[in-house]
């Protein structure tokens, strides 16, 4: 069976807020342990081919993007509107001038959008420029295929909003969530590694708490985890001992491998 291969790299591991939080003199955000500084949830996945695609564009996407030297962009995937995980598309304008970006995601998404930044849609003064990007809306049961990534978004419920995670070969990507689909479950069959939701260790309407990731972890059967989309409440290390063998909380610039068998179920 032919195998290629990823690299997925966390560019950031935060939540909407980020840490520090601005105005906070906790002691997580007056941590000096680069791992507590945590910019908006997104990552980055690198193909064997030199595909680079994004899962979302967090409002730091401009800092991350020059921390991990990214030059190019061939799609981003969007796993909802909030302003989190959505404001840093306007940074998409230097990634795009040899021609448009596609966006992916659910319509919903897309109209979003759409709406909240019409200037890219219709005609004006250029100004500084505008970013060029497609919009391809996406439901659940496509396979998108970006070079060697065969990428399939997985429907997630965040509080009441649906979203998506997204699925390449044995890697998922699984932010925003406080629900997993029964349906979605068949879907994750054969995941090994798994980046996931988990805010803090208490529970909130609209996010994992630690226990009900770890217990998402488990069921999915992945060999690895790590916990992205953290709060200031608890510092890195804090968490790193709390948490079982074989799961960890992710930190910005966080880089690992996936081996990709093409064909996987």
């Amino acid at each position: 069976m032919k195998q290629s291969s990823c690299t997925v790299t966390i560019l950031g591991s935060g939540t909407s807020h980020g840490v520090p939080v601005i105005a906070c003199i906790c002691p997580v955000c007056r941590s000096k342990n680069p791992k507590n500084h945590r910019s908006r949830a997104s990552a980055l996945v690198r193909g064997a081919e030199d595909e680079v695609i994004l899962f979302d564009t967090a409002p730091e996407f401009r800092l991350q993007a020059l921390r991990e030297g990214i030059s190019h962009i061939d799609a981003v995937f969007y796993t909802h509107a909030h302003a989190d995980h959505l404001h840093g598309l306007d940074d998409l304008r230097p990634l795009s001038f040899n021609g448009p970006i596609p966006l992916y995601g659910s319509a919903e998404t897309m109209d979003e959008i759409r709406r909240r930044f019409s200037y890219i849609f219709s005609s004006g003064q250029e100004g500084g420029g505008k970013p060029k990007v497609l919009l391809k809306p996406i439901g659940p049961g496509d396979h998108i295929t970006i070079g060697s990534l065969e990428v399939i978004p997985i429907p997630l419920l965040h509080g009441y909003l649906p979203v998506f995670g997204y699925r390449i070969g044995p890697f998922a990507y699984l932010t925003d969530c406080s629900t997993i689909p029964e349906s979605s479950y068949e879907l994750l069959a054969g995941i090994r590694y798994v980046v996931i939701d988990a805010l803090r260790p208490e529970p909130h309407p609209t996010h994992f708490s630690f226990g009900q990731a770890l217990e998402a972890v488990r069921k999915i059967g992945a060999e690895k985890a790590w916990f992205t989309h953290l709060t200031h409440d608890v510092d890195h290390e804090d968490i790193r001992r709390m948490l079982p063998t074989g799961v960890e909380p992710a930190w910005d610039g966080l880089s690992f491998r996936v081996d990709i068998h093409n064909g996987f179920g």
